[in-house]
Order: structure tokens, then C-alpha cells, then sequence
């Protein structure tokens, strides 16, 4: 991409960004209030709702760049309709903001968008096993995308619980996720990456500790939904599908800390649809740990896999799956280093 363009890119970014930090500011002026109670990390009722920006960003850069720019018109039906329940699932998550909505209606909501972008042909075909290889996924493959858009969907909202942890994480991650996609041609990959990072950048400075804001399920439902559906997109930067790997290795920190979580009280047969305050990055700052802290590994995490993405984009397609162990040993380390200030403030699992 020449220079030029990377700067009007960017400047048009900042535009984006800022129009997201207009309607943030809005929110907290007219606010929903998110009150505290046992299951918070919060002590003060604080607004909720500001993933209202990141939404009107992305939504504004998407309306721009379709009236604008041919690439944008590569697969048009396919990503339209993406969009179209993106802000479905925005528009059901932010009246679950203002009304707090039954579980079941948010999974259905959820459901049916992943339905949306699978019924479009974003469907990951293979899947690249170590020491196998590429495999057909045949008839699995549709059921193992709704799975993975659904599942991402609410990682992202499961982790969005304590100031600027998922906001910043995601702006290093959607930021990343543009440089890979302008490297690779993957247009649309990038142009939708770069206006989720404006978005984010607009609202993260209202969000950092002491937040002003919370990004509330509007934003993380939205953002986990279209970084699902990108990854699906991604995985044809190459014939083997395999870059369907670089978004997940982006979001490993989030993905394995939901992961682990879930199966963990599957484990002790606890109730999944309770709230719960037993995340990784929960216990973490409940063993003492600072809210600043916490979501600075969290993106200490995010800049890591940057860099493991990168590295991945140039090792051997047979190779390239086993990516995912460095990046699942540092999480093993901060589970261990978690649980071990765990035992010392006497904290456990319940």
C-alpha cells in the first residue's frame, strides 16, 4: 500500500475514532447505570453502553467505504448481510444494556446472525491438524463455524468485566489484525479491522480505570460477533485455510481465559448461565493484583500474539498450527502464577 494512502487511511480512522468518542461522551451524559452488586468488579454505579461508539464507527466506515472504494464490492451480498446482523446483534444486546433481556433471547439473537454469515458462505472448509495436515471438514464444517461465531461472540462478552481489559485488548488486536489484512489483500478484512481499532480507540480513554463508561454487550457482543466472522474471512488468505488461525492467536489471552473458565465449572458441576466472578483476570485482581495491571497483561498478551501472527505468516503451511504453543505455554504460566497468588490470599475457585 503506498504511503499516501496509509495516511489517508489513518486520518479517515481518526475521523472515525473520534465520532466514536462523541457518542461515548453522549452515553455518559445520558446514561444507563450498570449498579454494582456482588458478581461486580465496580463499586459505584457507573454507565454502561459505550460499545454505542465502537458500533457507529464501524457502521460509519462501512457506509463510507461502500459508496467509495470498488474493493468494497468484492462479495457484496456475503458481507452486507454480515453487517445486517452485526447490528441486529448490536440492536438486541443494547436493549439487554437498558433491560436486562432473558439469556435465551441473546443466544437466539446470536444464533441467528452466525446463521446469517454461514448461510452467506463464510464457512471454514478445512481445518489444519500438526503432523496431519490440512483435513475436509465436509458436512462439519458450517456446524464447526456457527460453534466458533457464537462461542467467540461470548468469550468477548464473558470477559468484559473490568476497566480496559477488553477494550484494549481489542484495539491491539482489530490494529493488528489491519496490518496483517493489508499485507495479505484481504480488502475487506482490513478495511472492517480498521474501523473496529477507530472505534475502540475512541472509546478506551473513557473506559481506562477509573472508567467512565462500561463497554456494556452492545460493544463486546458486536465486536466479538464481526471478529468471528473476520476470522472466517481471513482463512482465505490462503488455499489451506489456514490463516483461519490468525484471528483466534490474536484473541488467545480472551479465548483461553473463557475456555478455561467454562470448563472449569462444567467441571465442578456449577450452574454455566449463573454469573460468577471466578474468571482468570477476576481472581486475578480479587488475589490483589491492580485493575491497571491486570489489563496491562492482558495486552502485553495481545502485542505477543501480534508478534506470533507475524511470525506465523511466514513459516511452512505444515508447520504453522503448532503457532498456537508458545502462546498457549504463556497462558499456562499466568494460570499457574494466578493460583498461586490465589493460595496466598486464601482464594478459591467458589
Amino acid at each position: 500500500m503506498e504511503f499516501r494512502a496509509v495516511l489517508q487511511h489513518l486520518g479517515f480512522a481518526a475521523a472515525l475514532a473520534a465520532l466514536s468518542g462523541v457518542a461515548v461522551r453522549l452515553m455518559i451524559a445520558f446514561p444507563v447505570l450498570d449498579h454494582p452488586n456482588a458478581r461486580s468488579s465496580h463499586v459505584r454505579p457507573t454507565p454502561r453502553g459505550g460499545g454505542v461508539g465502537v458500533v457507529l464507527a464501524f457502521l460509519a466506515g462501512m457506509l463510507v467505504l461502500y459508496q467509495a472504494a470498488r474493493f468494497a464490492r468484492i462479495a457484496d451480498a456475503q458481507f452486507l448481510g454480515v453487517i445486517a446482523a452485526a447490528v441486529a446483534i448490536a440492536a438486541v444486546a443494547l436493549w439487554d444494556d437498558v433491560r436486562d433481556l432473558p439469556a435465551r433471547l441473546r443466544l437466539a439473537a446470536q444464533v441467528g446472525a452466525a446463521l446469517v454469515a454461514v448461510g452467506g458462505g463464510l464457512v471454514v472448509t478445512r481445518l489444519a491438524l500438526p503432523w496431519i495436515g490440512p483435513v475436509e471438514l465436509g458436512w462439519l464444517g458450517p456446524v464447526l463455524t456457527l460453534v466458533w461465531i457464537v462461542g467467540c461472540t461470548n468469550a468477548v462478552n464473558f470477559m468484559d468485566g473490568l476497566d480496559g481489559l477488553v477494550g484494549g485488548t481489542l484495539l491491539i488486536v482489530s490494529a493488528a489484525l489491519a496490518v496483517i489484512a493489508a499485507e495479505q489483500g484481504g480488502w475487506f478484512v482490513y478495511a472492517a479491522a480498521l474501523f473496529l481499532a477507530a472505534g475502540f480507540a475512541g472509546f478506551l480513554p473513557f473506559n481506562l480505570h477509573p472508567a467512565r463508561i462500561f463497554m456494556g454487550d452492545v460493544g463486546s457482543q458486536f465486536a466479538g460477533f464481526m471478529l468471528a466472522v473476520l476470522a472466517v474471512a481471513a482463512a482465505r488468505f490462503d488455499g489451506l485455510q489456514v490463516s483461519f488461525l490468525i484471528v483466534p492467536l490474536l484473541m488467545f489471552g480472551l479465548l483461553f481465559d473463557a475456555a478455561f473458565t467454562l470448563a472449569r465449572r462444567a467441571l465442578m458441576g456449577e450452574r454455566l448461565a449463573e454469573g460468577h466472578r471466578t474468571h482468570l483476570y477476576q481472581m486475578a485482581q480479587r488475589s490483589g493484583l491492580g485493575v491497571r495491571a491486570v489489563a496491562a497483561v492482558h495486552w502485553g498478551f495481545a502485542v505477543l500474539h501480534a508478534g506470533l501472527a507475524v511470525l506465523f505468516l511466514a513459516m511452512e503451511p505444515f508447520f504453522k498450527p503448532l503457532i498456537v504453543l508458545p502462546a498457549l505455554a504463556v497462558q499456562l504460566a499466568w494460570l499457574a502464577f494466578v493460583m498461586r497468588r490465589m493460595q496466598r490470599a486464601g482464594l478459591g475457585w467458589r
